[in-house]
């Protein structure tokens, strides 16, 4: 038995699973999305299920996974529980699920290796090897990451505060935008998204390892890939022409200030009254001299500096009408023809965040009003600016999207959603901030300390205990 655990949307990888699973004679039932914890213990009772699999591609579902495990352990359940995902990881499998349930927890990496563990799981004397073997692995990741590491330990904040970016602001560097506030664009046109796509990405879903173009040719897994392509290409043009989905999106450009290691958004260019105060989190690791601790807000000039600096947001989807389509392939029990069409829908998604940031920089922020690239330089982010998203390595809390879809009224304006846990409807959407700063860079936040726990807790004003939940991969052993 699958289910993508509550809160979360997101399910190619667990449909995928699922269908390895088939091909080798395993009975699936798979329970879908957003499914709650009570409801996942209560259909495996009721279907004697001999594996329960967890799904989730968001940070918060690892704390979803580890409450259903907890549940699991207190009502006396037995099956073994398979955990994969985007964000999991045999770290966090070890240290936060695997203590919460005695029955076995196996994470899997991908659906590749589902079937060789579901086979040993469904054979008593297998799987009592394979779990014995697993929870001494577990025991001695844990045990190794009580101990001693060859890493510095990180710094605390007042350190890392003290080496933040240093940036010699000057007013050259400032761009205003040159048409600011706040834009809907509607139904926008499919066709304009398709030179955008990123096509790498839409192999690794299917577990094709390669980059493309590179990959049609590759000797193991070229003609694969040339099928899976031509199919790609095929439906792409079918959906375009046929008008299966459509795409929309909201954003804006407004007058910003840094506050410390927050953003300030203002009302109007008057900076009288805030509109919203953006959360950002800093860098603790410990870093080699000249290499600072980054947070985003340093690509903002502080309001201590007098200069008038500007912040963009936005939020885009493609995946609206795609519920559809998706009934009539479940009809038609078409499996691959549900993975492709999602698929390409979050391609197409990501395809529309490339684009709109490329407008944005050219016609509507206009600090690139020159820039021409080819498409390949623009999926190596070779333009200045960036466009950080919350979830992603900079900006790990989800929960921040709160303020990006309330500022952009993305319900009323893109007819886009948040799930109590932070994902996005439709699952084939993006959100996330315009930085134009030359020297803004991505990043990776890495630990974090507790003293930087409280002090962003006191600043998004909820508690240390809600902010542990929301950075659980990114909390430092202390």
């Amino acid at each position: 038995m699958l289910a993508t655990v509550k809160g979360d949307v997101h399910d190619i990888g667990k449909n995928i699973v699922g269908v390895v699973l088939r091909c080798n004679n395993f009975e699936v039932t798979d329970l879908g999305v957003m499914v709650p914890g009570e409801k996942i213990i209560d259909k495996a009772l009721e279907l004697g299920a001999d594996i329960v699999g967890l799904s989730g591609l968001i940070t918060p579902s690892l704390e979803e996974m580890r409450l259903v495990a907890a549940e699991m352990q207190r009502q006396g359940l037995d099956q073994p529980l398979m955990i994969g995902g985007a964000t999991t990881s045999p770290v966090h499998t070890a240290l936060k699920i695997d203590p919460e349930y005695a029955n076995g927890v196996f994470w899997v990496k991908d659906a590749s290796r589902a079937v060789g563990v579901a086979r040993q799981l469904i054979e008593p004397a297998h799987r009592q090897a394979l779990q014995e073997k697993t929870a001494a692995d577990f025991a001695a990741l844990r045990e190794r990451r009580s101990g001693s590491s060859r890493r510095q330990p990180p710094v605390p904040l007042a350190d890392a505060r003290a080496n933040r970016l240093a940036i010699d602001w000057d007013a050259n560097d400032l761009t205003a935008p040159v048409k600011p506030g706040l834009h809907v664009l509607e139904d926008y046109p499919l066709e304009r998204l398709v030179p955008y796509i990123d096509w790498t990405p839409f192999f690794q879903t299917w577990e094709l390892a390669g980059r493309y173009p590179d990959i049609l040719e590759d000797e193991v897994v070229g003609e694969t890939a040339r099928s899976l392509y031509r199919d790609a290409r095929e439906m792409l043009d079918t959906l375009i022409r046929e008008k299966w989905l459509s795409a929309r999106a909201v954003f804006a450009l407004w007058p910003a200030n840094a506050d410390g290691d927050d953003v300030l958004v203002y009302d109007d260019e008057d900076r009288g009254e805030v509109r919203e105060r953006l959360c950002f989190l800093r860098q603790q690791r410990a870093k080699a001299a000249g290499r600072a601790n980054r947070c985003l807000a340093d690509y903002v000039a502080p309001a201590e500096t007098g200069l008038s600096d500007h912040l963009g947001l936005f939020a885009v989807t493609a995946g609206l009408g795609i519920e559809r389509k998706l009934e009539e392939f479940a009809a038609q029990h078409d499996d691959y023809r549900d993975i492709l069409l999602k698929a390409l829908a979050d391609r197409l998604a990501e395809a529309f965040a490339e684009h709109l940031h490329q407008r944005v920089r050219r016609e509507f922020w206009g600090y690139a009003a020159d820039e021409t690239l080819e498409n390949d330089e623009l999926i190596g982010e070779k333009y200045r600016g960036i466009r950080p998203a919350p979830g992603y390595p900079a900006c790990p809390d989800h929960s921040e999207k709160e303020k990006i879809f309330r500022l952009l009224d993305a319900p009323g304006n893109a007819d886009m959603e948040l799930t109590s846990h932070y994902s996005m409807l439709p699952a084939a959407s993006v959100c996330g901030y315009y930085f134009a700063h030359p020297d803004a860079a991505y990043f990776v936040l890495g630990p974090v300390l507790e003293d930087q726990v409280e002090d962003y807790a006191e600043r998004k004003e909820r508690s240390p205990d809600d902010i542990r939940l929301l950075l659980p991969a990114n909390l430092a052993e202390t």
